[in-house]
């Protein structure tokens, strides 16, 4: 019998933890999945009313990661993927546990806290054959897919130069002598033992180089970054200058603490016959500019966005798209891999057009060669 439906586990994400919300609404978007299993937090109580809250069957909640990842693997009805939603420095041990069980995997960003680990993981998805998603969402837009269709067709010839930012301002009163602290900054994000070794560039700097990469099919080389830290045991702002795998340059900024900003996740992509501009905060709309003519507002949804672009559009032009659709998109192309995978169907590069185990290990060495560079003057730090 043709498999039609999907079940997953998930370790994190309790009721009040902001991502675990994301990453059930936007699998939600598919009427054909269930929450079948979990190990929602080390905290019995909000394990059990997450739960509770989701229907899960109170024999598949689990009060740590290893017993379910044991038991589950016994179950015929075994989930068909687990996604892991919890503090940056658990996801190895984690995913590693369930890849060894034959699970599929999909992980919060990043990876994983060291490039060993991320190259571990790596092997073990290769060797077992299995589906792994890094939850790079932001690759899910539309407009995104478009702006790749556009480079990728020679739109905008050979690119040249890459600038992209990605500035918040929710951590600004980490700065100040006088204004009461936020207290956002406190709890794993703060300690270099849960959360590694960034925080901004982990959380967000992380987002612009797999976005760029995604776009141009290009990644970064080498690096050289200012990382300041204002204080704190943890990174809040990076400057990285850049040369990219053509020999192209760059220039990315991540910042945590620029007043005025919300997510505010910025790419301009500059090419020898034009060039490309898109923005999160308004992400219905890509910016193209053909040499020597006018510039050009393209717009999701319209008759002349092809591609996976029109194919992954949810909802009529002028009716606006966000975060969770794109979350959602990224879930709808993992889901069908892996549906057309359990039914022994052919999987095309559409198929498996999401960000993967390989693109998580490149974002992890990507975040160690900014924050080296940063540590050591300023070096030049081969990624």
């Amino acid at each position: 019998m043709k498999k039609e439906q999907i079940r997953y586990g998930m370790v994190g994400g309790d009721l009040n933890a902001f991502i675990g919300k994301v990453h059930r609404g936007a699998i939600a978007f598919e009427p054909y999945t269930t929450l079948a299993a979990g190990c929602f937090s080390t905290h019995e109580e909000k394990n059990r009313l997450t739960a509770e809250t989701f229907h899960v069957d109170p024999d598949r909640v689990y009060a740590n990661y290893r017993e379910m990842a044991a038991k589950e693997s016994a179950r015929a009805d075994r989930p068909d993927f687990v996604v892991i939603v919890t503090p940056n420095v658990s996801h190895y041990e984690i995913a590693r546990e369930f890849l060894n069980q034959g699970f599929p995997v999909v992980c919060e960003k990043p990876l994983c806290s060291e490039v060993g680990q991320a190259e571990e993981l790596a092997r073990i998805v290769r060797e077992k054959d299995l589906l792994f998603g890094v939850t790079y969402a932001y690759s899910g837009y539309p407009m995104v897919k478009y702006a790749r269709q556009l480079i990728t067709e020679g739109k905008i010839g050979e690119v040249i130069n890459i600038n992209a930012e990605y500035p918040q301002e929710w951590l600004i009163d980490e700065l100040s002598k006088t204004i009461s602290k936020t207290a956002k900054f406190s709890g794993w994000r703060a300690d270099p033992k849960v959360s590694g070794i960034s925080n901004c560039v982990g959380d967000i700097g992380t987002h612009i180089e797999h976005t760029v990469s995604y776009m141009t099919g290009l990644r970064v080389k080498r690096v050289i970054a200012r990382t300041d830290y204002f204080e704190h045991d943890l990174d809040l702002n990076a400057n990285m200058l850049l040369e990219f795998s053509n020999g192209a340059s760059g220039v990315f900024w991540s910042s945590q603490v620029a007043i005025g900003h919300m997510n505010s996740l910025r790419v301009r992509i500059y090419g020898t016959l034009g060039a490309i501009e898109w923005f999160q905060e308004n992400p219905e709309c890509l910016k193209y500019t053909p040499r020597g003519d006018a510039p050009q507002m393209h717009y999701r949804g319209a008759g002349y966005v092809r591609g996976r672009a029109a194919e992954l559009s949810r909802i009529p032009s002028g009716h606006i798209e966000g975060h969770y659709e794109a979350f959602a998109n990224f879930y709808k192309i993992f889901m069908g891999a892996l549906l057309k995978k359990a039914n022994y169907e052919p999987l095309t590069p559409d198929d498996l057009d999401f960000p993967n185990v390989i693109d998580g290990l490149e974002g992890v060495k990507f975040l160690h060669a900014v924050i080296e560079s940063g540590k050591n003057d300023s070096i030049w730090v081969k990624v």
